[in-house]
Order: C-alpha cells, then structure tokens, then sequence
C-alpha cells in the first residue's frame, strides 16, 4: 500500500509535533512538510504535493479559513480542518472552511496524557486517511437544476403533505444543509430533524452555525420535547434520534449502527414507523451507506424520499446507496432539493 502523503500546517509548536507524531505512526500515512503558517503551505504545495492537508483554523497572517479558499482555487487537495471545539470562535471559522471546501472537522489534540487521547490520534489519522481519497475540484461548473425520475416515479401522484422532514448528511453535509434549509421560509409547516455525521465536540457549535445562516431557528434536539412546525432540530452528537407519535422527539444511546451514531438509518426508521406516509425523508452528500436502508422503509411506507444526485455531492455514497437499494423516490440536485420542501409542503411553487 502506498502510504497517504499529509502535510500538516499549524502554528503552535506543540501541536504540530503531536500531529507530526502520530501521522509518522501510521503506516497508512506519511508526512511530507508541517509548517505553521498558511503562507509557508502555499510555497510548500507545489513542490510536496500532499494527498490531504492538516489545517489548523487560527493562524498568523492568512486564517484557516483564507488558506481553504486558497488552496482549493489554485491546488485543490482534500483538507481536514483540526479544531479546538471548546472556542466558539474557531468553531464558526471550522463551519464556513467546511462551507468553502473542507472535507470534514476534527478536534485538536492536546496532550498524549489527555483523556481519550489514543482514540482522537486513531480519529485523527482515519479522517485524513479516508479524504485523500475524496476527489476535489478547483470549482464546479455551474449546471441548471435538473430533476431526474426514478423507477416507480409517477407524474400523475400527488403524495401526502408531509408533517415532518428528516434530513441526513455526512462529508460535504454542512454546506449542503445549508443550502437546503436556507430555502425554507419562516411558516414552513413541518418540523425539520436532522442528522449530521460530525464529531460529538462540536455539534452545538454546527447547531449554532446553522442557526446563523438560515431564517429558521435551529437547536439541538432535547429528550422529550416535541418538535415544532418551522423549526430544526439537529441530532446531538453520540446519540441517535428518532420521533414518536405527536412528534416528540427521543434521544437513544443504543450501539452505533454501521459505526454511526446518531444514525440516519435510525431516524429514517422511526419515520417510517411513526408517520408512514406524512413523513418525507432526504439523504444528502456523505461517505458510506448510513441512512440508505432507512430510507427505503420510509419510501415503503409511503413517504415521499429524496435523494442527492451524483453531479451535485461532495461524495456520492450514502445517496448511492439508497438509490441502489431503491430507497429514493427522486434523485434531485441539491439546488432542487429546498425548492421541492417547500412545494411538497404546500407553501410555495418550485
């Protein structure tokens, strides 16, 4: 196997012999430049070539977040953002690098003596490891919005209006929520509920993001509230969330399933269960096939299931998945997808 290239770039001293340490120790990695400036990673980038790059958020002179933009203009390479989660600061600068093209978000090391310290190293390395096989291009070009039917998609049927929608993501997810949910408008008649795959550490810092870039008010999901019509309620981290009649909301701490926890796939089910035919289900861009399943229980159902198609997502997985399992009912670019919420809702055209 030959091993990943990384280059670390991160301005505290300590960190960076931390991340050099632990990289130097996988046999899946090897580094090949750690600096600790963003300006020393430009001049570094053409000649090391790296596979994946480590970037720390708060630099001196250019951010983390200016050096993602840069860096997926002029040398597009998978970047893995190294965050400390306890600073809301850094965790909305780790939100919009993700918006600007950041694969995904991990928290900063501290000490090899700090609790859970082998399992976020183990973290660390699998996430730059598994985004350097994440194709990235310098800019889409843009594309009109495209609906493509699937099989069993009939013009004629006008499904129920849904009481509630359950969206689902993974790598490229932040953005692409973003994107979806900024379309809903402030009387959208459905509680929104969503599950992001994303460290524990920082989901209140993604709940808060959000919560910032859209019109409708965003919170984590509490055991045992009930969910309300124009609001969404993102699943906390390390733990699943599904919905029991009259919309209240649970929160399980059951095993992983398929290494996920909260699961899509749990989600999806507890729809299918509980609302049949007046839930609507969507998966978005993600690694891996969490939510694919629970999906095609929805659709069985009855509920109208949506998918992102392959020419909009960051990774073409968990939507293949559930498109391979007949799960989706559509497949839908992602500017599509907000505007058919709003008209499956009946508050709007699209």
């Amino acid at each position: 196997m030959v091993p990943v290239r990384v280059m670390i770039v991160e301005d505290s001293t300590v960190v960076r012999q931390l991340l050099a340490a632990l990289i130097t120790q996988d046999a899946r990695l090897m580094l090949v430049a750690a600096v600790a400036s963003a300006e020393e990673a430009y001049q570094e980038i053409p000649r090391v070539r790296p596979d994946v790059i480590s970037m720390d958020i708060r630099l001196p002179g250019d951010s983390g977040l200016d050096a993602t933009r840069r860096i997926m203009a002029e040398w597009p390479t998978p970047i893995v953002v190294i965050a400390d989660s306890v600073n809301d600061g850094s965790l909305k600068i780790s939100m919009n690098a993700l918006r600007a093209g950041a694969l995904s978000v991990v928290e900063k090391p501290v000490g090899i003596a700090s609790d859970g310290y082998a399992d976020l190293a183990e973290t660390i390395c699998t996430q730059l490891y598994i985004m350097s096989q994440v194709p990235v291009i310098r800019q889409r070009a843009p594309r009109a919005p495209l609906v493509r039917k699937l099989a069993g998609e009939s013009a004629a049927a006008i499904p129920v209006v849904p009481s509630l929608v359950a969206l689902a993501a993974s790598t490229g997810g932040p953005p692409a929520l973003a994107k979806v949910l900024s379309a809903l408008p402030t009387d959208y008649p459905a509680p929104v509920l969503v599950v992001q795959h994303m460290g524990p550490a920082f989901m209140e810092g993604f709940a808060s993001w959000l919560d910032g870039l859209i019109d409708l008010p965003v919170s984590l999901a509490r055991d045992g509230e009930t969910a309300l019509a124009g609001r969404v309620y993102v699943a906390p981290g390390n733990s699943h969330l599904t919905v029991e009649p009259g919309n209240i909301l649970r929160l399980g701490y059951e095993q992983p399933l398929s290494g996920q926890r909260p699961s899509a796939t749990i989600l999806f089910q507890s729809l299918a269960r509980t609302l049949g035919p007046r839930g609507l289900g969507v998966i978005l861009t993600g690694m891996g096939e969490d939510g694919a399943r629970g999906l095609l229980e929805m659709r069985q159902s009855g509920a109208y299931t949506i998918a992102e198609s392959e020419q909009t997502c960051v990774v073409y997985g968990m939507p293949a998945a559930a498109v391979k399992l007949g799960g989706a009912r559509v497949s839908l670019p992602l500017d599509s997808i907000g505007p058919r919420l709003v008209q499956l809702a009946g508050v709007g055209g699209a």
